[in-house]
């Protein structure tokens, strides 16, 4: 990843200039992909021409899986490939992001063994594996027509990204042995504040469960909270569980990369969490089926050229197991954009402290844990994630832990003294209430939700306590609540307040 910085930097300042263009233009662009994707069995080698017209061969070598002992569902998937001779091991999906190898960069977005256990197909598969690829020092966007949807920080809360088991609103549920292996991406935040932009230039399709003359021919759901948006290159664009929708963002009307789209809420199938389920769909697969086209990648481009950040840590996604049963805490997912990382320190629930990009660590006692990961690189900076585990009680299966959402708003551009409003939503609990912690030596702050019912779980608001930071820094703030049987669930904010 050494040439990441470079690839990021050197295009930031035609990346804005293009995004202006763009967004005076109102007519369609001819754009392509700059992505060709491909599909190969294991053991097979194709010969691939890149974008640049430039060759490679692609052979795939191995493929490995683990699975939880609960579920049976994939939680980590690897990959080997030979690329003009040099092997390399990529992870798929689940926060990855494409490597470098030779003249190309390369990512395996799925594969087969997801289709074990999946109660649908969203990848439109026919092969072993999956991969896109790009040319080397290539951009993985056309850039100036991609932008990040949500006016928020990276990791401003919870998110559920491609082939991640949902776990944010009830929790994961052991019996549940048919996996929903999350298609798009997931982005958590405040409902009704945090504003929804479109990520692109185009035409919108389907807006408040009205869809334009035509079009009968749709990926998924058609409703009040959905809207879907087809972009100049032909792909289908989805913003779900809306709170409210623009009026401007009819169907028939062209929308423009940047603008409004409505709020984040928890309308429709949100399972009672307010986020943005973002979620790019298209027919490139062999079979010509509707497939889902991994986002984690151009979101993650799109907020770095935006927002210009040096390192960002990364400690997702979250586990699933047993009391006593250990989980790997894995950091390798941070990147800096400025220099190298020097630094991963794993802080703990109980206190205790670890160094080193990977842990495994063991939980006696049932309930949700956010364990801190910090990372540092070599410019001095320092930026923070939180990986969830979900433990059951291994003697008692059946009894559910109580399972948090937090947020808070604004999560971008906080001063000292400036007003922050944060909000949380417990599920699984009867009784109690929630406990913050703003980690700036303020007192302690209690607040109540109303718990949700599965029948009626986009009902009710987020309990909300509202609290100014006097000096600038980085704050984790802590949010805890039990139930009757005294299991705990533990969520983590990270806010930064500048100068």
């Amino acid at each position: 990843m050494k040439n990441m910085h470079a690839i990021f930097k050197i295009r930031s300042f035609p990346v804005f200039m293009l995004m202006i263009l763009a967004l005076s233009c109102n007519r369609p662009q001819e754009i392509s992909p700059i992505r060709v994707v491909t599909e190969l069995d294991l053991g097979e080698s194709q010969q691939v021409m890149l974008g640049n017209g430039k060759q490679v061969r692609l052979t795939l070598l191995e493929i490995s899986v683990e699975r939880d002992s609960l579920r049976n569902a994939v939680r980590s998937s690897k990959v080997k490939v030979i690329v003009d001779g040099e092997e390399i091991a990529l992870g798929c999906g689940n926060y990855h992001l494409p490597v470098e190898a030779g003249k190309m960069q390369i990512d395996c977005p799925v594969v087969r063994d997801y289709y074990t256990n999946s109660n649908q197909d969203r990848w439109g598969l026919s092969k072993d594996a999956r991969f896109r690829l790009w040319p080397e020092d290539s951009p993985w966007m056309e850039p100036g027509t991609f932008v990040y949807p949500v006016k928020q920080k990276w990791f401003a809360t919870m998110t559920q990204s491609g082939n991640e088991p949902p776990y944010v609103d009830w929790g994961e549920d052991p019996d549940n042995k048919s996996i929903y292996y999350h298609s798009g991406h997931d982005i958590g935040g405040a409902e009704g504040m945090d504003e929804i932009l479109s990520a692109t230039d185009g035409l919108v399709l389907s807006s408040m469960g009205d869809t334009l003359k035509g079009y009968d021919d749709f990926p998924g759901d058609i409703r009040r909270d959905v809207v879907w948006v087809l972009t100049d290159w032909g792909w289908y664009i989805r913003y779900s569980h809306l709170d409210s929708t623009d009026p401007a963002i009819q169907p028939g009307t062209r929308v423009r990369m940047g603008q409004r789209i409505g709020f984040m809420g928890k309308q429709g199938g949100s399972g009672g969490w307010v986020h943005l389920h973002f979620e790019l769909k298209n027919r490139e697969t062999v079979p010509g089926n509707w497939g889902t086209e991994d986002a984690y990648a151009y979101l993650w481009e799109a907020y770095v050229n935006q927002y210009d950040h040096e390192l960002i840590a990364v400690a997702r996604p979250h586990h699933l197991v047993w009391t006593g049963e250990q989980a790997t805490l894995d950091g390798s997912r941070s990147r800096s954009l400025a220099g190298e990382i020097v630094s991963y320190e794993w802080i703990f629930a109980d206190g205790t402290t670890a160094e080193g990009m990977i842990r495994q660590r063991s939980y006696p006692v049932p309930g949700e844990y956010s364990e801190i990961l910090k990372v540092t690189d070599s410019g001095g900076h320092v930026d923070y994630d939180f990986t969830v585990i979900q433990v059951y009680d291994r003697d008692l299966p059946g009894r559910s832990i109580p399972v948090l959402q937090p947020a808070f708003h604004p999560t971008l551009d906080i001063r000292p003294g400036d007003p922050v409003t944060f909000l949380v939503r417990s599920f699984n609990v009867e009784t109690g209430y929630e406990v913050w912690d703003f980690g700036d030596g303020s007192p302690q702050d209690t607040v109540s939700s109303e718990p949700p019912t599965r029948q009626n779980y986009t009902e009710g608001k987020f309990a909300e306590t509202v609290h100014s930071f006097a000096e600038p820094g980085d704050y984790i703030v802590k949010v805890e609540r039990s139930n009757r049987e005294g299991i705990k669930a533990t969520a983590h904010l990270h806010v930064v307040v500048g100068e």
